[in-house]
């Protein structure tokens, strides 16, 4: 994949991020849009802000979470849908500067990364349930209509958004990256992104904003077409949330499994992209400890193996095994069992060599090899008999039941590169 030959470069060699949502909605605690998918009057969910008062918020805790987690940035949520902003801007006051904690949000944890040398990322929605020149259409993530009093014009919507971004991209030092979301309006409007490039020519966009941006956000497991590309063609960072049912905190939230995880980040990561994974703080800014251990137990595996993730390309083309996904450095490749094995042996046709070395990144103990001429191999797709030895790389006695819960990786590690 072609870097971007300047300061957006970061991005590469990041990899693994922290995605923060929080906002009013961690009150209630039931989902982030809770104000549209509850049907929730906006002068009703407008008084949350009277009780959002985080007096635990530590961003530092938060960093340290994301660091012990193998994570190297962080993205936090200055707006989402619901228009509440975690920071003292000047354009509205539905802000936390009004709140009874009353302190820039966005500002601590500025500080907090600048301090300490950790990319800070920052999200914002386009669409917006709180502007009364939010032109609510009833399209995705929108309110049905304009509600009494508003005043839907998107160019001065689109006025108070430019200088609501102007602010976070002047305000709060080097940002890492600008993460736009939502842009339903379909509105395509280079000059937005540009203004972000000039005053933070080191940040990476993504693609949900005004214009295609330098990277894709394929979120969750819904793009069921990049988990059959082999590498992805464009920078690309996937996104996921430790729980199912919602990005901010839910107090009754349907968590996902560890090995689940695991796996969803080996699948991005080992094609080439970046991963950002989210918790959702609860109101009083702690993240939950529920997030807490899964982020450690995601840590666990990933600092054992983030060998075969960082500064490695996608090598996977070079075998026919569809089961698993292979990076390559130099003359080591990288053996990724993302899917659940379904038996104790990998395949590596055609690579027709055997390594120096094997050995089980998880643990460290070594993986049996061998070169193989199996019954398997000597069927052609039409069932006729193959003549002549197929002799292949193959790893057996691989421990998987012994790793059910986790993604093994297998290191390779040859004199002369097979292929």
């Amino acid at each position: 994949m072609q870097r971007f030959g300047d300061g957006r470069d970061w991005f590469f060699d990041a990899r693994f991020g922290m995605f923060v949502h929080w906002g009013l909605y961690a009150i209630p605690a039931w989902h982030e849009q809770l104000q549209w998918r509850g049907s929730v009057p906006r002068k009703e969910y407008e008084q949350l802000i009277h009780q959002f008062n985080p007096v635990k918020y530590d961003p530092d805790a938060w960093l340290d979470l994301a660091e012990e987690t193998g994570m190297r940035y962080i993205c936090l949520t200055t707006k989402h849908h619901d228009g509440f902003c975690l920071w003292d801007t000047q354009q509205t006051d539905y802000n936390v500067m009004h709140s009874p904690y009353g302190r820039d949000i966005v500002g601590m944890l500025a500080d907090a990364c600048h301090r300490r040398n950790f990319p800070l990322c920052f999200y914002y929605s386009v669409v917006d349930w709180h502007h009364p020149n939010y032109p609510n259409q009833g399209r995705s993530h929108e309110l049905p209509a304009p509600e009494p009093g508003d005043q839907p014009d998107l160019e001065r919507y689109k006025a108070f958004l430019v200088a609501q971004v102007r602010e976070l991209c002047s305000n709060y030092g080097e940002l890492g990256a600008f993460w736009w979301d939502m842009n339903v309006t379909g509105v395509v409007d280079p000059s937005i992104n540009n203004m972000i490039r000039e005053l933070q020519p080191n940040a990476v966009i993504n693609n949900r904003g005004f214009d295609e941006g330098d990277f894709g956000t394929p979120e969750r497991d819904y793009d069921g077409a990049g988990d059959q590309a082999l590498a992805y063609e464009r920078p690309t960072e996937a996104c996921q949330s430790v729980g199912r049912e919602s990005w901010g905190y839910r107090a009754d939230e349907d968590y996902y499994s560890n090995r689940h995880l695991i796996a969803s980040i080996d699948k991005a990561m080992a094609r080439g992209g970046n991963y950002l994974l989210n918790v959702g703080p609860k109101a009083d800014g702690t993240i939950p400890d529920e997030a807490v251990a899964i982020l450690r137990a995601v840590g666990g595996w990933y600092n054992s193996v983030k060998e075969s993730l960082l500064d490695v390309e996608p090598a996977s083309h070079l075998i026919e095994n569809r089961e698993v996904l292979l990076t390559r450095r130099g003359n080591t490749l990288y053996v990724h069992l993302h899917q659940y094995p379904t038996m104790r042996r990998v395949l590596l046709k055609p690579i027709a060599v055997a390594p120096r070395k094997a050995t089980l990144l998880n643990t460290g103990e070594p993986v049996q090899v061998s070169l193989s001429d199996l019954p398997t191999l000597r069927m052609d797709e039409k069932g006729r008999v193959i003549q002549g030895k197929q002799e292949y790389l193959r790893l057996y006695d691989l421990p998987v039941n012994a790793h059910a819960g986790t993604v093994m990786v297998v290191k390779l590690e040859f004199d002369e590169f097979p292929l």
